[in-house]
């Protein structure tokens, strides 16, 4: 996480898959630009744009310089996973960069490769369960039920 669009531009940057989730409004320069300077700097990584006071022109030009999606507030969990999956990153890494924004959406990992690094990486940060195929019906019922308590008892309000 940083706190300022030119402290990520000046930082080193990860060499592991990921994308960057930006906001349109910023403090000091708005997402826009900042998508506009990370072209410039020569920095490939997929963004995806989220934000309440988009419109038709600013969602062009993002695409247009190359983002991933163009999401708008209120948007399902699930439009974000999508962007995200088109991005290239993983579950888990998803999960990681949630948790660093200060998210929580409970997420079950379920996969036909259930290697155990992969396994503990995706417990580490924060799955509620990880599941390889094929599994039991009643498990998933299980890792569901205790999604549904875990994110109720995180925020209050428990959304399905």
């Amino acid at each position: 996480m940083f706190e300022s669009a030119r402290e990520l531009l000046l930082s080193k940057l990860p060499d592991v898959a990921s994308c960057i989730i930006l906001d349109i409004r910023l403090s000091g320069v708005s997402g826009l630009d900042f998508q506009t300077e990370f072209v410039r700097a020569n920095i490939h990584i997929p963004i995806i744009f989220m934000t309440s006071h988009g419109d038709i022109p600013m969602t062009v030009r993002a695409m247009e310089a190359g983002a991933i999606d163009f999401l708008t507030k209120p948007f399902r969990d699930q439009d974000m996973l999508d962007a995200v999956a088109a991005a290239g990153m993983s579950g888990v890494e998803l999960q990681i960069l949630l948790i660093a924004q200060g998210s929580f959406v409970p997420m079950i990992f379920i996969t036909a490769y259930p290697e155990d690094s992969i396994r503990s990486r995706a417990m580490k940060a924060g799955a509620i369960c990880f599941l390889s195929k094929p599994f039991d019906g009643l498990r998933m019922i299980e890792c569901i039920r205790t999604a549904l308590k875990r994110h109720d008892d995180d925020d209050g309000n428990c959304r399905t």
